[in-house]
């Protein structure tokens, strides 16, 4: 049987015409919203902004982790610090010390691959890819592969548990908007991949249902010559991305999606004009994204929206507050003195609850929940 949202949009009390323009004078705005911005929605309207809170006192609050905190990783990406995870996602991060001397694989689903720091050469078994800072690569389930590097690279690892990434629909701006599929690039069957195609003995370590397994092969298995079809690893740099702008209206972190996985969505905010029209908000609306759970990894550029947040660090929204930006940032909520934002950050957005890692423990800020507090952001 099909089954449809109850609507009744109506109107109580002082408020706006249009969500996020023209607020009644003195107010903060709100959204209650279902579905990640695509459900149905309210906009309240307060005499004080939603996140004023004095205190928390419970696990259910705003979290923040310095992941250049962690210490020595292991050289394969099964020894990436895992941060937070449920039955559809798990994030990793991984600091690779110096070039793999193995191949890895990952059965449990289609791995992404975001580079943080560095630069290096990929190999797989579609060939060779140069990679380098921002770029997502993602790896369809169980593609072998290692990445060579003269210098570390530092990378988040975002697994689709069960699951693959897919491109979000992009309605009615069309298939070529925010990037066009023009743009992404696949490995290539090239010298540099044939050079390092040999007879010795190579190791290929499998992760499959969480656990790991160790094959052994007498040549090197990434040796094919040609390949066709439809399925292959593919990369897209932050820089290749182009944000959809409005002058008048601050669209929702749901136009900035660039992956869609199953129960969660990969969004990338990149450098973008600020909103012109006098009315109109130039910082995150304050809501309640009662169905999500939401994580910003800040790659860089200087975050507008928070305070004392630098490059490599990790915050953690849970359903059940208010999520909304700082103070400092809320008082350029309508005019904002710079022509328009310079960070990069990935958000990912996963409709069932996350746990935290245990590796991730020793590097939460803990005074994060307090920045929102006057007088005590540090």
């Amino acid at each position: 049987m099909s089954r449809n949202w109850i609507s009744l949009p109506r109107t109580e009390g002082e408020a706006s015409r249009q969500a996020h323009c023209d607020l009644p004078e003195g107010t903060y705005e709100r959204e209650l919203g279902r579905e990640g911005f695509f459900g149905p929605a309210t906009h309240m309207y307060h005499r004080h902004p939603p996140t004023g809170w004095a205190r928390f006192e419970g696990a259910c609050k705003p979290r923040a982790f310095d992941t250049t905190r962690l210490g020595v990783f292991g050289p394969s990406p099964w020894d990436a610090a895992g941060l937070l995870h449920n039955a559809h996602m798990k994030l990793r991060t991984w600091e690779m010390p110096q070039s793999m001397d193995h191949l890895v694989r990952n059965a449990d689903g289609d791995e992404l691959l975001f580079i943080h720091s560095g630069s290096g050469d990929l190999y797989c078994d579609y060939g060779h890819l140069a990679v380098t800072e921002g770029d997502y690569i993602v790896l369809p389930r169980s593609t072998l592969w290692r990445l060579e590097s003269a210098a570390p690279v530092r990378m988040l690892l975002i697994e689709a548990t069960g699951g693959s990434y897919m491109l979000p629909d992009k309605g009615m701006v069309g298939p070529h908007a925010i990037f066009d599929p023009a743009v992404l690039d696949t490995p290539a069957i090239n010298d540099r991949f044939l050079a390092q195609q040999d007879e010795t003995e190579w190791e290929v370590r499998v992760k499959s249902r969480g656990e790991m397994t160790r094959i052994y092969y007498p040549f090197n298995p990434l040796d094919a010559v040609g390949w066709k079809g439809d399925l292959a690893p593919v990369r897209v740099n932050w820089r290749d991305i182009r944000p959809l702008l409005s002058d008048r209206y601050h669209l929702p972190p749901s136009a900035h999606t660039t992956f869609v996985a199953n129960r969660f969505v990969v969004c990338t905010f990149a450098p973008r004009p600020f909103e012109t029209d006098p009315g109109a908000l130039k910082v995150p609306f304050f809501h309640n994204n009662d169905d999500y759970d939401e994580v910003i990894f800040y790659h860089q550029g200087e975050f507008f929206s928070r305070d004392n947040i630098h490059p490599g660090m990790l915050t953690w929204h849970p359903v059940g507050f208010t999520h909304g930006p700082h103070p400092k940032a809320l008082q350029n909520a309508f005019e904002q003195t710079a022509r328009g934002t310079n960070e990069v950050a990935v958000m990912i957005d996963t409709r069932d609850a996350l746990e935290l890692d245990r590796r991730a423990e020793p590097i939460e800020w803990e005074g994060y929940v307090k920045s929102w507090t006057p007088g005590d952001r540090k």
